[in-house]
């Protein structure tokens, strides 16, 4: 209870002051109205009004969560109206890229390791990648896969990867590079290998970092993916149903697009964790 209490204390701050906002922001077209009615509101009917409205500013937290309700168990999960559909599309973007990601991310960490003149090269241009906004990038990606016909998942998955790699690339640069040169030099003393070195002292000592940048990194892929949903057109999919939503005026929509987003992206860092524990018991790293 002692560690329940503060949460649930901090969770009732925010939507106290959510419902504050929404009074507040909401009131100016509840007063609209009635001025073009030719009508006065009182006090309880001002607030009645703005926290009930069809297409208010700020949705209050009852409006959201009723929406969140209707898309994800209101609606059959083949319905383009339902928040499970667009979410697995979403997902499956997310998963190719943050495998493509991680995996280009590793492969050049071991590179930069073993190699001077791939960290002297590859570094530099990694790091002035994530200088290029990904808004500027995404449409670029989607017109040149469109090009040769490549449409759907590819693109979003390419998008999601570019913003993906560069987490798992630097958490694992530094996680090979955690050894010192004691243990080097033992390994060294033992007649060990390069890859005897890499595979029972490096790549174990990078384990930590490496899940600490995976937590980053599939964070990223959703962003990635739901940006590249943008400019695409796309009809399906949460980046869609933050579009579509934007261009209807439809905000309890996009907040309940944006609330499937954080959940599915904090179920991704919390699988991600839970491999962690599992591998690194595994491995002797923790207990």
């Amino acid at each position: 209870m002692s560690r329940v209490l503060p949460v649930l204390t901090v969770i009732a701050a925010i939507i106290l002051v959510w419902y504050v906002a929404a009074i507040g922001m909401n009131a100016q077209w509840a007063k609209d109205q009635a001025a073009r009615a030719d009508t006065t509101l009182t006090t309880g009917e001002l607030i009645a009004d703005t926290l009930s409205q069809d297409r208010p500013v700020l949705p209050a937290p009852h409006q959201v969560a009723a929406g969140l309700w209707d898309g994800l168990a209101g609606q059959k999960i083949t319905s383009r109206r339902s928040l499970v559909y667009h979410a697995w599309i979403t997902l499956s973007a997310t998963m190719a890229g943050f495998a493509i990601g991680s995996l280009a991310g590793i492969v050049l960490a071991v590179g930069i390791t073993h190699s001077k003149v791939m960290d002297q090269s590859v570094m530099p241009w990694a790091v002035a990648s994530q200088t290029v906004p990904i808004l500027a990038i995404a449409p670029m990606v989607i017109v040149v896969f469109a090009s040769v016909g490549v449409t759907g998942l590819l693109p979003k998955a390419m998008i999601s990867a570019w913003l993906s790699f560069f987490p798992v690339l630097v958490g694992m640069v530094k996680g090979l590079r955690t050894p010192d040169a004691m243990q080097l030099d033992l390994m060294r003393s033992w007649s060990a290998t390069r890859s005897q070195a890499f595979w029972r002292l490096r790549l174990p000592s990078s384990m930590p970092f490496l899940f600490a940048s995976l937590k980053i990194a599939v964070a990223a892929a959703l962003v990635g993916t739901i940006v590249g949903e943008l400019p695409a057109g796309a009809t399906s999919g949460l980046g869609a149903r933050l579009l579509s939503g934007s261009y209807y005026g439809q905000t309890v929509q996009i907040w309940s697009a944006l609330f499937t987003a954080a959940a599915l992206a904090a179920g991704l860092v919390m699988l991600i964790g839970w491999i962690e524990r599992m591998t690194l018991r595994r491995m002797g790293l923790a207990k």
